[in-house]
């Protein structure tokens, strides 16, 4: 039997997805957060906020929320929707101006039973994608390869994210 390691995933395995005890949502930041580069902030707006994707499915992953810390769609005010779908706009044209993807997909999980990781704090994903990005390893092994590091995509995401604020 083959193996693959990705040791860097046992910090997450060992917190659970939502963090584990004592720890903050991912999506609960405020002003003084913006710098932390472990929190991957892209921008955080008055209702809504952007962040790369710790464990991404692409590179360019990127995740967008409401900043008030609610489970469903339901509860979101006119505004809030309003500013998450504009966010969800910004986020394609920051990802299709910085890595010309071919198409995106663009979506939520809502709910545990849904496949939420963080099912008590609402969420969309977008996720650029291009012909052939899925290749052998994750077809025959359920693993991705991203050609680039997390920090080298939220560096050059911050600065398209923060030149395309209205």
């Amino acid at each position: 039997m083959d193996r693959m390691f990705s040791p860097w995933r046992m910090e997450y395995i060992r917190r659970g997805n939502s963090g584990g005890e004592g720890s903050r949502c991912i999506f609960c930041v405020g002003e003084d957060d913006r710098g932390d580069p472990e929190r991957l902030i892209l921008g955080i707006y008055p209702l809504t906020l952007a962040i790369c994707n710790l464990y991404p499915y692409n590179n360019g992953h990127v995740l967008v929320a409401p900043r008030r810390h609610v489970s469903n769609l339901f509860l979101l005010s006119r505004e809030e929707l309003a500013e998450l779908m504009s966010l969800v706009a910004l986020g394609t044209r920051a990802l299709e101006e910085e890595y010309s993807p071919q198409g995106f997909n663009v979506g939520m999980n809502i709910g545990k039973a849904a496949g939420a990781g963080i099912d008590d704090h609402l969420h969309m994903h977008i996720v650029p994608r291009w012909g052939g990005d899925t290749n052998f390893m994750t077809a025959l092994q359920s693993t991705r390869v991203l050609p680039e590091s997390l920090a080298e995509t939220h560096a050059r995401l911050s600065a398209r994210f923060m030149s395309l604020i209205p």
